[in-house]
């Protein structure tokens, strides 16, 4: 219908003379196009699925386990040649292959899993931090990919093989004066550096003051008009950097001092009428945002108290891009800072979320402790429809960023993280299990839990 009418003519109307003025067709914009074509093939897809019998639909929505399965084991193994272009992602690859799987409840072999140390290891270089393959220079990107991957597998050889001394001093040498991070020595500064960097530190337990100095401040100056989170200080809000912004200010305890109700704001008009969500404003869906924009929601439940108090400042106090004092940097290395966070109080009139927190490492590990007191603010049973019935590939297993596309490890890892997010947005605690009309399909659909902070299942 959106299509015929951007052929169809303005209504003729009379100017302040009583002429009448031309028609002019209205001309759409390629986005607009764009858009159109997206549109027009999903909803095809959900037409298809309505007009199909009970039972059908039942099939359609099952997710292949065994296939995506399949898919992901044969690419641990061996990929083609066409992959050389992602000669420096190589820890990526098994992140992206090691999660999913993981999430499908699924392992692999002894042999496989050796391998994938071995490899691993060889790209952890001997100053600290991991490169995109073995010999090539450490990056923090791949870092976060490695050490996911490493924990995900789990076992002594795996998390023994992570030299947590060199890593922090690798941390600490991609610390920037500004607060932020760069990617690699001389590289850039971005808000996905802080978070690699923050979300490491804090997995692995070493995270302290000295490298969280700043970060939320170069953090907040991200924040947009719009209310998302750009890369850099003057750019566009993005799905991806606003995840990792926020978890970040999370990571660090100083959550409260970014624009809550503009974030959600900004997040919750990012899911299309697909069902699926979009990475900026006026962009196509795509499969990855499920987990990047997505993944935002189950944060912003557990930080309620927070939002709340936000809502209720006066326009002008909200609007002034300042929620919170800047940390102490008298504070000893290992104390939080000073600034209390929601936290680190009585969220919701229960027990506290973190109580007793003495480290900023605690903060990660017991984040998923705190009850999800708000109910879902997206609509997440559209997005498991977009996610079962437009990104999965049925015949070869893999899943892809839209139809039209073709199945890739990436958009595999993220639309399964995103699918999990839906699954378990509207349970209270880590500990309960979704009920059954929260899974879109069978049951038997159900993935593993997530950490929503990090991306490795609980």
């Amino acid at each position: 219908k959106q299509t015929e009418a951007a052929r169809l003519f303005v209504s003729a109307t009379p100017n302040s003379q009583g002429a009448t003025m031309e028609t002019a067709e209205i001309n759409p914009t390629a986005t607009q196009r764009e858009q159109w074509m997206v549109e027009g093939q999903v909803f095809g897809i959900y037409k298809q699925f309505s007009d199909l019998p009970r039972r059908a639909q039942e099939v359609m929505l099952e997710l292949v386990r065994d296939k995506h399965a399949q898919y992901l084991t044969n690419g641990l193994r061996r990929l083609p040649p066409s992959f050389r272009v992602l000669d420096a992602n190589r820890p990526w690859l098994c992140y992206w292959i090691l999660h999913s799987l993981a999430l499908l409840g699924e392992s692999v072999d002894c042999k496989l899993e050796h391998n994938a140390i071995d490899f691993l290891s060889r790209c952890q270089d001997p100053n600290g931090g991991y490169g995109g393959g073995p010999g090539q220079m450490p990056h923090l990107a791949t870092t976060y990919a490695a050490v996911n991957s490493l924990i995900t597998l789990g076992g002594q050889a795996a998390l023994s093989s992570i030299n947590r001394d060199k890593v922090y001093a690798f941390l600490q040498r991609m610390k920037d004066p500004s607060g932020c991070f760069r990617m690699h020595e001389k590289g850039e500064l971005d808000v996905r550096a802080c978070y690699t960097a923050i979300s490491v530190a804090s997995i692995l337990n070493i995270l302290d003051y000295q490298l969280v100095e700043n970060v939320g401040n170069y953090i907040i100056s991200c924040q947009t008009y719009e209310g998302g989170i750009a890369g850099e200080p003057g750019s566009e809000a993005h799905g991806g950097y606003t995840f990792c912004g926020l978890a970040t200010m999370i990571l660090i305890n100083e959550a409260h001092r970014l624009d809550l109700p503009a974030l959600i704001n900004w997040v919750v008009f990012r899911q299309g009428v697909e069902g699926g969500f979009q990475g900026r404003t006026n962009k196509l869906v795509d499969g990855c945002y499920s987990f990047w924009q997505g993944g935002i929601f189950p944060l912003i439940q557990r930080l309620q108290e927070a939002v709340n108090e936000q809502m209720q400042m006066p326009s002008d106090r909200r609007q002034d891009g300042s929620f919170g004092s800047q940390p102490d940097s008298s504070e000893k290395e290992d104390a939080l800072p000073k600034v209390m966070s929601p936290l680190e109080k009585n969220v919701g009139g229960g027990p506290q979320c973190v109580p007793n927190v003495t480290k900023l490492s605690d903060i990660g590990l017991d984040f998923i402790k705190c009850s999800a007191n708000m109910g879902p603010l997206f609509h997440n049973l559209s997005l498991q429809q977009y996610i079962i019935l437009c990104s999965q590939q049925v015949m070869d297993g893999g899943l892809r960023d839209k139809p039209g596309k073709g199945r890739d490890f990436y958009h595999t890892c993220y639309c399964l993280s995103g699918l999990s997010v839906c699954q378990y947005i509207a349970v209270e605690d880590s500990e309960s299990s979704p009920l059954p009309q929260e899974v879109l399909g069978p049951y038997s659909n159900l993935l593993e839990p997530i950490h929503p902070l990090y991306n490795v299942i609980l």
